[in-house]
């Protein structure tokens, strides 16, 4: 194996001090956002939350997997001022979501980290998987994509992969626009429901 030159190890040594500034920037700006994002949401609308004693991971200091279903794109923010850790919880979207500049900035804030829908996004499970080994919490959207008529679709394996991975608890959770349709509207009463944490023993995965 070729050993490491100076410029090389200086190249890295930068990147990891490069790494760990855009970090230490992303955890202000988080514990910045994620107040203000209370007040606001409160004001826009009724919530209730409820189970949050469930999240016992978090308080604590280990890592946990919310599991939720998902039907308007602000569904992380309610979930986020719903938990309020001063940890940042880690977030995964899809990353159309991204494009758009100012919900992209607003979801980088909060700690989400973009995956590519209907492909095997490794990288990003990787990156959230030691996020969550490391302590922090991460919203997962367990069907995969929105539903449109409010109603919970087909739940798929990424919370199950990520939370066994890391070995932490799983957490289901449920949003619940008090809607005739069930969607989202403004000033309507909005429930954030956390279930009882399934144990990681339980989620062990094993190779086919």
């Amino acid at each position: 194996m070729a050993a490491v030159g100076p410029r090389q190890a200086e190249y890295a040594n930068n990147r990891k001090n490069r790494s760990e500034k855009s970090e230490e920037t992303t955890m202000v700006l988080y514990w910045i956002v994620l107040p203000i994002a209370w007040v606001v949401w409160h004001l826009l609308w009724r919530i209730e939350v409820t189970g949050r004693e469930y999240l016992i991971g978090d308080k604590a200091g280990r890592g946990y997997v919310v599991a939720a279903n998902h039907i308007s794109d602000i569904d992380p923010v309610f979930i986020a001022i719903s938990v309020f850790s001063w940890k940042r919880m880690c977030i995964i979207a899809k990353e159309e979501l991204f494009k758009n500049p100012v919900i992209g900035w607003a979801l980088g804030c909060l700690g989400a980290v973009p995956i590519a829908r209907g492909k095997a996004d490794t990288g990003a499970l990787k990156k959230v998987t030691d996020q969550v080994e490391k302590g922090h919490g991460l919203l997962i959207f367990a069907e995969g994509t929105r539903s449109k008529d409010g109603r919970i679709g087909k739940i798929k394996s990424g919370a199950f992969v990520v939370a066994s991975a890391a070995g932490v608890d799983m957490i289901p959770c449920r949003i619940i626009y008090n809607t005739k349709s069930g969607r989202m509207r403004l000033f309507c009463r909005v429930r954030v429901c956390f279930g009882p944490a399934i144990p990681a023993a339980d989620l062990h995965i094993d190779d086919p």
